[in-house]
């Protein structure tokens, strides 16, 4: 899993070399890094069955608990196939989608492979640290692509605009983990979610731990920022905001469920943040004429839904709300 990680971050590095020397043609190749990590979780599928499913530990710092530890079960291997599969096809539809005059190509090939790097890690980390520092990567990746037009006033707005609501949102996220790590005496996410923690600090956490999902899967009310990046390059729309950014927070509460569902104020809060988000979506999705809109309004819709399904708690809502994870992100990239 690591040197799926690391082949992302290595492509990124020559990738504006590269797009200077063979142009647009480039993003065919670079299209072989997110395709290789759908190919690979495919080639596991028997694995994750049955225990122990794959794991990768490397240590880091020690001192601090921080350890490159990664963990491929049934979720993240969904993830994985669909990080990897739709990033692959966006990078095909690149190749067309940009003119051969079109600007900083090389700058957008680069973050667009490391973006994927990091959303690779992110469903796949095991290490509360790791998670934030893919989650925080995640983000400073999207506000790079998000303003890829920086000459346009409506991009930069929109950039800014993600990254201060994604970044507040992530460090909510990071406290809330932390506490959630010193209740359970471990910073292992599979061992927190084996043994949940419990205590007076554990309802508290859940609340920050909620508001890094909201603010990354863009419910009400921080659901603005998603419309506004529609600013972004479409290739940008049809992977960040439709396939993979907006879930890392649906992710987050699908993986931690186990500890949300044992505090009594998430149902209600996950509830009703995801029927508002549900509603408002689709009536700001009825309000609007440009497609794009229509999509990013939809999109939190959506998202909104997913939330709420996992906040019923219930193992049928639980594989409904997986379900439309899947059939939004092929529809609605598409």
């Amino acid at each position: 899993m690591l040197q799926l990680v690391i082949l992302h971050f290595a492509l990124a590095v020559v990738a504006p070399i590269a797009v200077g020397r063979w142009g647009r043609r480039t993003f065919l190749a670079l299209a072989a890094a997110p395709g290789a990590a759908a190919v690979w979780a495919a080639t596991r599928t028997p694995e994750i069955r049955d225990e122990p499913v794959p794991t990768q530990v490397v240590d880091w710092a020690p001192s601090i608990g921080l350890s490159l530890d990664f963990r491929l079960d049934a979720l993240s291997w969904l993830m994985v196939v669909l990080v990897g599969g739709v990033g692959a096809l966006v990078l095909l539809y690149s190749s067309a989608y940009f003119s051969p005059s079109s600007s900083n190509l090389g700058r957008f090939a680069a973050v667009f492979v490391a973006f994927a790097g990091a959303m690779l890690g992110l469903v796949t980390s095991d290490n509360v640290l790791l998670l934030f520092v893919f989650w925080e990567l995640t983000t400073v990746f999207s506000y790079l692509l998000i303003g890829h037009y920086f000459d346009r006033k409506a991009s930069r707005r929109a950039a800014m605009q993600a990254i201060v609501v994604t970044t507040f949102g992530g460090l909510a996220m990071l406290l809330g983990l932390l506490m959630l790590a010193n209740a359970a005496g471990t910073y292992s996410l599979s061992e927190m979610l084996a043994s949940p923690p419990r205590g007076p600090g554990v309802n508290v956490a859940v609340v920050l731990v909620l508001v890094g999902a909201v603010t990354k899967s863009a419910l009400v009310p921080f659901h603005f920022w998603l419309p506004a990046a529609m600013a972004a390059p479409t290739p940008v729309s049809a992977y960040l905001h439709s396939a993979t950014m907006v879930k890392a927070g649906v992710i987050l509460v699908a993986i931690t469920s186990p500890v949300l569902g044992s505090v009594d104020t998430w149902r209600p809060l996950g509830l009703t943040l995801g029927l508002l988000s549900t509603i408002w979506g689709a009536i700001g999705a009825l309000r609007h004429r440009d497609a794009k809109l229509v999509l990013a309004w939809g999109t939190v819709s959506q998202l909104g839904l997913m939330i709420a399904l996992l906040s019923m708690g219930t193992a049928k809502a639980v594989f409904a709300a997986i379900s439309i994870l899947v059939a939004h992100a092929m529809f609605k990239a598409a």
